[in-house]
């Protein structure tokens, strides 16, 4: 069973990594990066990576004797004492998070890089030689995708760990409310 001081210190983290991973992606979307990306993605990673961890494990702990009654009905991945309004925010954020890298995705020219002192996109073994605003334009959508990566995983995290932090006093599931089945 995983401590309840270490869940909450977990999802502090995550939802820090959120946040993070949030006002770095709005600031590119703006036209401007704060910080490299080695640094953006890294502590993103160190503040999202324990959260998602202790989610999954204590998740598992939790409700490993259920599984969902529908494959595709929210309400059945979502544990029963999680109200639906949280499941919903998570999912707005899960899917911002989405578009921002598939939108990343659709802006990339190719693959950035310095080459004898000048800017170059490589695709498919074409080599263009570009300005700096365009390499940096490229750069900023290559660290636009790695956070939308990790800030995904971070709603995921956040949403684990508050579940089973809210778990305690949930009411325990009936028959009814639960599949009931014992996983495999």
């Amino acid at each position: 069973m995983i401590p309840q001081r270490w869940l909450i210190v977990s999802s502090a983290m995550c939802s820090a990594g959120l946040l993070w991973s949030v006002a770095l992606i709005g600031a590119l979307l703006a036209g401007v990066r704060l910080v490299p990306t080695p640094v953006a993605v890294a502590v993103a990673a160190v503040l999202t990576v324990p959260g998602v961890i202790a989610g999954v494990i204590g998740n598992r702990w939790y409700y490993r004797t259920t599984r969902p009654r529908a494959r595709w009905s929210l309400t059945s991945w979502v544990p029963p004492h999680v109200p639906h309004w949280a499941s919903m925010l998570a999912g707005v954020f899960f899917f911002g998070f989405w578009l921002a890298v598939v939108v990343a995705f659709a802006g990339l020219d190719g693959n950035a890089e310095m080459r004898d002192g000048q800017y170059v996109l490589t695709d498919n073994g074409r080599t263009t030689v570009v300005t700096q605003a365009d390499y940096d334009r490229q750069r900023d959508l290559e660290q636009q995708i790695s956070l939308g990566v990790v800030g995904a995983l971070a709603v995921g995290g956040v949403f684990m760990t508050g579940a089973v932090l809210t778990h305690h006093a949930a009411p325990q599931p009936t028959e009814t409310q639960s599949a009931g089945q014992a996983l495999a």
